[in-house]
């Protein structure tokens, strides 16, 4: 299985002696399944002086983290489209893929942590409060025509029913840990399940995308949307005027579950297997 770390490099709410802020890289390792406990993963941390602030400093950064670590990236996600450049102008000198994604659950946990726990107890602390990390909208793509899906329907489970996860037959997809969720066991996890005889060819296909979440957007009435990486989105189906409703309600479900859904890809009803499964969480920045 590939190792994914989930990176951020920014400024923290500390101020150095000549009052300047001190920037922070973060790395964590990115937990894929349900069943993985997020705090017994690989994390680094180090400040960073603002004067030294360029992606040779986090290379070196990086680099230090892979000869700590149990086992080194196969590619790195992040979500601020600011640092872009920086980060992977640093990550290609070490060969190692760097992508925005969305799919960033432990990082932004770990983050919520330290501006809790930790950056308060520094000296320099000064309390501010961070601007969100606000993604451009883009217009929607079309899917490839070979992609698309005949039939398709939504689905709710129980968020306990995703504990098994990791037993069921999937070819192509991604999960998380249920512990991040911060939910019931009860809960209900609304989904949508793609029927299509390209199944396998659909879900390889997305697997090369950082799926972030499905989505609704009243703006545009008659369709229901993929979006991936960070601002990314695909038209995925099309909706009729009966089914705008039940799109409706599967937004209001994922209120409701704190935005946790999920997306499967089916040859037929009738067949138990995934060829693609992904279980998501729209997350604020």
């Amino acid at each position: 299985m590939a190792t994914i770390w989930e990176l951020d490099y920014y400024s923290r709410p500390i101020l150095d002696e000549q009052n300047k802020k001190v920037w922070e890289v973060l790395i964590c390792e990115s937990p894929t399944a349900v069943d993985v406990e997020p705090e017994k993963l690989f994390q680094f941390s180090k400040y960073c002086p603002s004067t030294e602030v360029n992606s040779g400093w986090l290379k070196d950064a990086i680099e230090a983290a892979i000869a700590n670590a149990p086992n080194p990236p196969d590619k790195i996600r992040f979500f601020r489209q600011a640092m872009s450049n920086m980060i992977t102008t640093a990550c290609k000198g070490l060969d190692v893929p760097a992508v925005l994604s969305r799919r960033t659950f432990a990082l932004t946990a770990w983050m919520q942590d330290r501006a809790q726990n930790v950056y308060p107890k520094d000296p320099g602390y000064q309390p501010s409060i961070n601007p969100s990390v606000v993604f451009p909208v883009l217009p929607p793509q079309v899917l490839p025509d070979a992609l698309q899906g005949q039939k398709w329907t939504f689905a709710t489970l129980p968020l306990e029913a995703f504990a098994d996860m990791g037993e069921w037959s999937i070819d192509f997809g991604e999960a998380f840990p249920l512990s991040l969720t911060q939910l019931e066991p009860d809960t209900p996890v609304p989904g949508l399940i793609i029927f299509t005889k390209r199944a396998t060819a659909m879900a390889a296909w997305m697997s090369g995308l950082e799926i972030a979440t499905v989505k609704y957007d009243p703006a545009l009435p008659n369709r229901l949307l993929l979006e991936t990486g960070v601002n990314d989105r695909w038209f995925l189906t099309t909706l009729d005027q009966r089914a705008v409703p039940e799109a409706q309600q599967f937004e209001a479900a994922k209120e409701r579950s704190n935005q946790v859904h999920f997306l499967a890809i089916q040859e037929s009803p009738d067949v138990e297997a995934f060829a693609g499964f992904w279980l998501m969480q729209e997350i604020g920045f």
